[in-house]
């Protein structure tokens, strides 16, 4: 179930129909705040929300490194036993994090979710935090 915004509750529903295998879904902030979830554990999913901040983070210095490239992480597929996670920016300041067993076909996972961020990638979009605080 969605928890925090209701609103996500369709997009991400939609998505989870669509892609067999899916564990989780779990859109997030920069900083590693869960937005909302589909599916899967509460704290659970507040765990991957916080270590996505430190991958999109780490994948961002790397991308600096390519002369080509403006530093932007895009997207994150990382293979592991038992299945794959997928990290994609989906929006200012925004995530959107799937967890999801062997079943789960990467190159239709990943087509999916840049399609649900191109579509509703403006609603996927977390204001900048200052002390905790919304500036």
């Amino acid at each position: 179930m969605i928890q925090q915004r209701a609103n996500f509750d369709w997009m991400l529903k939609e998505l989870y129909k669509s892609v067999p295998g899916i564990e989780m879904i779990v859109v997030l902030s920069a900083d590693g705040l869960r937005i909302a979830r589909y599916a899967g554990d509460e704290d659970a999913a507040d765990r991957v929300a916080a270590a996505c901040a430190g991958l999109q983070s780490l994948a961002g210095a790397v991308a600096q490194e390519l002369p080509t490239s403006d530093g932007e992480m895009k997207v994150v597929i990382i293979e592991l036993n038992g299945g794959y996670f997928y990290l994609m920016a989906a929006g200012a300041n925004a995530y959107l994090a799937v967890l999801a067993d062997v079943v789960c076909e990467p190159g239709n996972m990943s087509a999916h979710m840049r399609d649900l961020v191109v579509r509703i990638g403006s609603h996927l979009t977390s204001p900048p935090r200052r002390n905790g605080q919304t500036v």
